[in-house]
């Protein structure tokens, strides 16, 4: 609102808000910060941590699908080892629900430290819903030091559980986190 002032003379002046105190500046810039905080949170971070939740049962699922798929071909395949045909396909031929299955993996891998077969799960599950063909170029396509992301998880068991390292290694290889037991003893190993 603006303000009158009579100055000596007795002419009268208008002063008015700086532009940073108007409503509709505040109000921009609030908008601008709440689009900032979304991006940053990576936009889908609460999709996955109640999904992470349930990943037990979608491992349950996505591994009876695979086991079916590979009995329809005549094939037994592990859902996290084989594709190599998929890794050597150059970028141009490489379909966008594949490159998009990449982008979450390595989120998932940056952000949650998930092992390479709880990745897997995830994708596949009924909350991202990517084809196991998609997830599966994912895990096979993607940067990620898997000894670290388990040596972050057991940090994360041994601040927040006060766990054993038999208890923190047990935890890793089972069926819900999935590292290998390889990963586990290195994590277990480097705890400090």
């Amino acid at each position: 609102m603006a303000q009158k002032i009579i100055a000596a003379d007795g002419s009268v002046y208008v002063k008015k808000k700086p532009f940073y105190l108007r409503w509709w500046f505040i109000t921009l810039v609030i908008l601008v910060l709440l689009g900032g905080c979304a991006s940053m949170m990576g936009g889908g971070s609460s999709k996955s941590t109640s999904a992470s939740a349930s990943s037990s049962s979608a491992a349950a699922d996505s591994s009876s699908a695979t086991t079916e798929a590979s009995q329809k071909t005549g094939t037994e395949s592990s859902p996290v080892a084989g594709a190599e045909s998929n890794a050597k396909q150059n970028d141009n031929s490489v379909p966008t629900e594949y490159k998009s299955a990449l982008k979450k993996a390595e989120s998932y891998s940056r952000t949650m430290h998930m092992s390479k077969q709880r990745i897997y799960d995830q994708l596949t599950s009924e909350f991202e819903k990517f084809t196991p063909e998609a997830a599966q170029y994912a895990v096979d396509n993607m940067k990620a030091d898997w000894n670290a992301n388990a040596l972050e998880s057991a940090k994360s068991y041994q601040k927040t559980m006060n766990m054993s390292p038999e208890a923190i290694r047990s935890q890793l290889t089972s069926s819900v986190e999935g590292f290998t037991e390889e990963e586990a003893d290195y994590a277990v190993s480097h705890l400090s």
